[in-house]
């Protein structure tokens, strides 16, 4: 009997666990947050294409004053900055601070840790199969002004996603 009842316990928790986790780990109002990619913009409002009124870097901490309805847009206050606050896309924050140990890790590599790609992972994804990790850094080297992204998305009549 006692087997069973820890089978079972271990299956709920199989089941739910992530969820449990996510729960416990997710940035909600009122408390503290920290920035989790290289650079991440406050915008005036929770669109895409909204005014940037700043910028904040890896590892900044900000409080959260409200996360909007759809949990996509959280509404920040900058702890270094009091005056410096707006909205922030909830994929460049973290519940869990965010502390680089030792001068060997770069900016990118600590994002990318704190978003759950590590060494571990990255040699799973070398067994898989040839990566040109060259390219990959290329990539991320290319930049487009918001207006330019903007009138791109215009004259192509997409949507603005606002």
């Amino acid at each position: 009997m006692k087997k069973l009842f820890v089978l079972l316990v271990l299956a709920l928790l199989a089941s739910y666990g992530s969820k449990v986790s996510a729960l416990f780990a997710q940035v909600k109002s009122g408390s503290a947050a920290w920035v989790s990619a290289k650079k991440a913009d406050i915008k005036s409002s929770t669109g895409f294409f909204a005014s940037t009124r700043g910028s904040l870097e890896l590892g900044a901490e900000v409080m959260v004053l409200e996360v909007n309805a759809k949990g996509n847009w959280a509404n920040v206050r900058s702890a270094a900055n009091a005056s410096l606050s707006g909205w922030m896309a909830m994929s460049n924050l973290s519940a869990r601070r965010i502390v680089a140990s030792g001068s060997t890790a770069s900016a990118t590599e600590v994002a990318l840790a704190a978003k759950g790609f590590n060494q571990e992972v990255e040699d799973a994804y070398k067994t898989k199969g040839e990566l040109n990790y060259a390219d990959v850094d290329k990539t991320e080297a290319i930049t487009v002004s918001q207006d330019d992204l903007y009138k791109f998305v215009t004259e192509g009549r997409l949507n603005t996603g606002e």
